[in-house]
């Protein structure tokens, strides 16, 4: 112990004989002729030294005492947490040297527990081997098939070997999931301080979705409806997955070329009309398809009909100058027409505005016919240079777009009955179909060639003329285009030759190769539509049936 103290004894001594030098000067101050000091006065002194004296004994032991602790420990008190940054903090304080003290705030303890997870993070074990080859070699995911699975982009293709053997062993985690699930109900419950919900939500702890109580589970086990939800995911090129179902009219085929189909905005029932002068409707589960009602229009053999937006009517029309209204929740049908002022003897093809609002017809000699859907009478007319042959609505129904004979594609302004955009489609000479995305942002045009060009419709307006695709799979002419919900697929249809039905991945403008299905005949195709939530395809054709297909990649009709 005589080591220890050496140097603290050494600073007292010298503390308290400047002490007393200083009581010394002090009292040689006074003067003695004035006489001296009271005795009052110097018993105070005398108190003063002796205080001074014991604070000095104290610092020296309190001195001794931390230095003892430095070296062997805390010998004479346990040690307690937040004290000694407290006196850290008061000796910083009244040296003034620093500019920031330690706060023993309870979120010390938040910060501690940072830091212990850190350190548990540096003490997990570490591979006893590591493969110095993963690093060097590459893997092509995109030439074998059963490794596209691992891709994570459309392109991508050649990986390291390390990221391969990471996406192994993610879809390893993924195929054979962890039971967590069954216990974390038990665990909850068994934690004494599982008390309400405020508790989880302070633990950052969430109970799973349908299994809070036993009540939940019966009514789930009671039910038929998908438990695991797949996530939305960007349709891949390449294969389509999908399977064949029932005919959608498999209760009453046609006995005439099937010339419409199209999906009701539930996605439930189906329309299907033709020739054979008849409107079907079903309702469309994939399994019965059972048929709801038939409309018999003795005057009319239908070339095309449609659903309005809203779902409220169906528009009938036919090689004839009137067309036919079927009003779905009266069940009553309406003949309209002839036009007032219009000599066409043919309404065949029409386009129905996304709001509901207009009907555009082609009339003779270049002329649009605009009829109101409400009032069901001619509201203007549009004029082309050459023959209208097709039409499309864009912008929510407020533009409009056609092509025809002079191969040129026309922008209107229905809101002044204007033209405000004209410029020739690349390549066509005679212009077919028409057909905008259903957000606008492209639209495709076939020709009598069988060529349909892709653009994007605000470089088109804005003066670039050159398709960001031109597809040539067909050779015949195209007769019909339709994108489905989310425009990532894009149906080309020609009526004029077997099979000739095409589907194309709009992302990489690429065509699907295992589609038309092989050794399944489709006949000759003659119309298409894709159900609302993209999971069901129907495809109408000349022998008088609809054939219905589930593509697997969307999860709902």
């Amino acid at each position: 112990m005589s080591l220890i103290s050496q140097n603290p004894v050494s600073r007292i001594r010298v503390k308290a004989k400047r002490v007393d030098e200083v009581l010394s000067i002090h009292v040689d101050d006074k003067d003695p002729e004035n006489g001296l000091e009271s005795d009052s006065e110097i018993t105070k002194l005398k108190r003063r030294k002796k205080q001074k004296e014991k604070q000095i004994e104290l610092e020296q032991e309190k001195e001794m005492k931390k230095l003892e602790n430095f070296l062997f420990g805390s010998i004479y008190s346990p040690v307690e947490f937040g004290k000694e940054a407290e006196e850290n903090a008061q000796d910083v304080a009244e040296d003034g040297s620093a500019l920031f003290f330690l706060d023993s705030s309870p979120n010390n303890v938040e910060l501690s527990e940072e830091s212990d997870d850190e350190e548990k993070i540096h003490r997990e074990r570490k591979p006893v081997w590591v493969d110095d080859e993963e690093e060097r070699t590459a893997i092509n995911i995109a030439k074998v098939n059963r490794l596209r699975k691992l891709r994570k982009e459309d392109g991508e293709s050649v990986i390291s070997g390390s990221e391969y053997v990471s996406r192994l062993r993610a879809q390893h985690a993924k195929l054979n999931p962890g039971t967590e699930w069954a216990k974390l109900d038990s665990g909850l419950k068994t934690d004494p301080s599982y008390d309400d919900e405020s508790s989880d939500e302070e633990k950052r702890v969430v109970a799973a979705s349908g299994y809070g109580n036993a009540e939940v589970v019966d009514d789930i086990l009671r039910t038929n409806e998908d438990l695991v939800v797949k996530s939305r995911v960007k349709l891949l090129p390449g294969l389509l997955e999908h399977s064949r179902l029932v005919d959608a009219n498999v209760e009453e085929p046609s006995n005439g070329p099937i010339n419409s189909v199209q999906f009701h905005k539930n996605a439930q029932l189906l329309l299907a009309a033709g020739l054979d002068r008849r409107v079907r409707f079903f309702q469309i589960d994939g399994k019965r398809n059972t048929k709801i009602q038939s409309v018999f229009l003795e005057d009319c053999p239908v070339r095309k009909a449609s659903f309005l937006p809203d779902g409220s009517q169906v528009i009938i029309s036919g090689r004839r100058k009137f067309f036919y209204c079927f009003d779905l929740v009266k069940a009553k049908v309406d003949k309209i027409g002839p036009l007032v002022g219009r000599e066409e003897k043919s309404l065949e093809v029409f386009e129905i505005s996304p709001d509901s609002s207009m009907i555009a017809f082609l009339g003779n000699e270049g002329y649009i016919l605009l009829v109101s859907s409400k009032t069901k009478e001619l509201i203007g007319t549009l004029k082309m240079n050459g023959t209208v042959r097709s039409l499309a609505f864009a912008n929510d129904g407020n533009q409009l777009l056609s092509s025809g004979s002079d191969g040129e594609v026309y922008h209107w302004d229905l809101r002044t009955r204007r033209c405000f955009h004209k410029a020739v489609d690349e390549g066509c000479i005679n212009g077919t179909a028409l057909c905008t995305s259903p957000n606008g942002r492209m639209f495709a045009a076939g020709s009598d060639s069988g060529i349909v060009n892709i653009y994007n419709r605000d470089e088109f307006l804005g003066g670039k003329r050159k398709p960001i695709k031109t597809v040539e799979n067909l050779t015949t002419k195209i007769d019909f285009m339709k994108f489905n919900s989310d425009a990532q697929i894009l149906a080309i249809c020609s009526t004029m030759k077997k099979n000739s039905l095409k589907l194309m991945h709009v992302p990489s403008f690429t065509v699907y190769s295992n589609w038309p299905p092989l050794n399944k005949s489709l006949h000759y195709p003659r119309c298409l539509d894709f159900s609302p939530g993209g999971g069901f395809m129907a495809a109408g054709n000349a022998a008088g049936k609809v054939l219905l297909y589930k593509l697997h990649h969307y999860n709902h009709a």
